[in-house]
């Protein structure tokens, strides 16, 4: 369990993974981020993932789409990014912590070559 809106009034720190949900046996994959005011993650497609986020506090932008298309987050605000689509965060000057959900990403396996595609 987790109360991420405790987490993220914490002391200032550098952007980092708050908490993040590790339970043996689970099929999810959750985790709270804080970004500093001004912080970015960078633009990236997401090929497998759906992932749900939620912003606990603070303020900022997604940039979707080709164009990394800016739109506004605010605390509360609820988000889809489908699998494929291009995505990116920046934190506002309030900085931004916002928590994630996604199927959790099977474990790195060693294969022949004849079990890839």
């Amino acid at each position: 369990m987790c109360d991420a809106v405790a987490l993220a009034a914490g002391p200032p720190a550098p952007g980092a993974v708050l908490w993040k949900l590790a339970e043996e046996g689970r099929q999810l994959d959750a985790n709270v981020v804080r970004l500093t005011p001004g912080a970015r993650v960078d633009t990236h497609t997401e090929p497998h993932l759906d992932v749900l986020l939620l912003v606990v506090s603070g303020d900022g932008a997604v940039g979707s789409g080709t164009q990394d298309e800016p739109r506004a987050l605010a605390e509360g605000a609820v988000l889809w990014l489908p699998h494929g689509s291009t995505r990116s965060i920046t934190a506002g000057q309030r900085g931004l912590a916002y928590l994630t959900v996604h199927r959790r990403r099977p474990g790195m396996q060693i294969r022949s070559r004849a079990d890839l595609p």
